[in-house]
């Protein structure tokens, strides 16, 4: 239960996140940028890490319709996934927190060295980290030998 809603909320985080973030109208004189890193937290390195970045912008409101009380004017969503899927996207492969011999702190420096690079690498393009969050789908009890860690840069910067 505690996983269906953990994976809700991811859900609709990240998708306001990415709708907010990729939006082609103009709020302010600010523009922003998604970066997440998913870690796997699977026991014996099973599980793939990566981070990943938009390359496109999307406008939120091509797959926004409005519901309301009245059925008059309540109208479904009939936005197709693949109309919202991203194809274009920057991935950089990370390391598993966890290999055969249980959790490997290497690892996980290594990934706080590429993270770190990713982050000046935008810094040097005029981006300025706004916020991180972030979050863990982990083992929901016996037998299930899955989990993530899911963290979410928020990156801003004066329109150019």
């Amino acid at each position: 239960m505690k996983q269906n809603f953990l994976f809700i909320g991811l859900f609709i985080a990240g998708f306001l996140s990415f709708s907010f973030i990729n939006s082609n109208k103009p709020v302010t004189g600010v523009e922003y940028q998604v970066v997440t890193s998913v870690e796997s937290i699977i026991p014996n390195g099973l599980g793939r890490s990566r981070l990943i970045s938009s390359n496109v912008k999307r406008d939120y409101d091509e797959f926004t319709s409005e519901r309301s009380s009245d059925k008059d004017d309540d109208k479904r969503n009939k936005s197709k996934r693949g109309d919202i899927r991203v194809k274009d996207f920057e991935e950089t492969k990370l390391l598993n927190f966890f290999n055969i011999g249980g959790i490997r702190f290497q690892n996980i420096v290594a990934n706080d060295a590429v993270i770190t690079s990713k982050i000046n690498a935008m810094s040097d393009e005029g981006w300025e980290l706004a916020f991180v969050t972030s979050s863990t789908e982990s083992d929901a009890g016996k037998g299930d030998g899955q989990g993530i860690f899911v963290t979410r840069y928020l990156f801003k910067r004066n329109k150019q």
